[in-house]
């Protein structure tokens, strides 16, 4: 156990420290918001974004929510959420497989921006794009979760968020192990697939799930997207 306590100590200290300077240089005066995602790549779920203003300390110890421990970023969630203005948007698997991942994904980015209870000046985003329809003047970081501590503090509510939500999901479509492997396309998932078929949390376009639907592409996309519906499959938007 101490091992594994000195290993994640060490790795923590050999992340960058985010401590918010970056985006004072970047837009010295302003008030800053970082946006990121969590869940582009799963087979099922909702893609999550959020939209984090600081209004207080920045927290120690953030980074890519993807380079902490479960544990690390539950704590940090906690933080964030009450030394920021903090809002999360979800497009689930129907607005997903209508507008496609990267469409849906830049909607909810707007969606959680809009949100938020303050007017940022600017939105630093992570990855390539710079969502169309931002209400604020918007710049694209690559790697910005990795060097801005908003845009850190996003991935980590996002990733929190999401991870709650396919815990929730995996009580009402059992069997699939949602909670384990948060509808990534592992071995066990694709299993599952092959033996349970598609439940109203897969998202249809994907290949992976598509190959398990019936032959009747047209009929059976608009019966899973009304049973998208019925189980809940709404843009979902939460202001902290």
């Amino acid at each position: 156990m101490s091992t594994i306590v000195a290993r994640t100590r060490a790795a923590q200290k050999s992340l960058p420290r985010l401590d918010g300077r970056r985006e004072r240089a970047l837009a010295p005066g302003a008030l800053v918001a970082g946006i990121d995602e969590a869940g582009r790549g799963p087979l099922a779920g909702p893609v999550v974004c959020a939209a984090v203003v600081f209004h207080g300390p920045v927290p120690r110890g953030l980074a890519d929510s993807k380079k902490l421990a479960a544990e690390r970023r539950d704590a940090l969630y906690e933080t964030i959420l009450a030394r920021a203005h903090v809002a999360i948007a979800s497009a689930g698997p129907a607005e997903i497989d209508r507008r496609n991942i990267r469409g849906a994904t830049l909607a909810a980015m707007c969606r959680a921006l809009l949100a938020l209870p303050c007017a940022p000046d600017l939105a630093l985003v992570d990855g390539r794009d710079v969502p169309p329809g931002l209400s604020c003047e918007g710049r694209a970081v690559i790697g910005g979760d990795g060097e801005i501590a908003a845009i850190a503090a996003a991935s980590i509510v996002a990733k929190v968020m999401r991870d709650r939500m396919m815990r929730r999901l995996d009580l009402v479509h059992p069997g699939y192990g949602f909670a384990r492997h948060m509808g990534y396309g592992t071995p066990e998932h694709l299993a599952a697939l092959a033996a349970r078929g598609v439940c109203p949390a897969h998202r249809r376009s994907f290949a992976p799930v598509r190959a398990h639907l019936p032959e009747a592409d047209g009929a059976t996309h608009e019966h899973g997207t009304a049973h998208a519906k019925e189980a809940g499959d709404v843009a979902g938007l939460f202001l902290i």
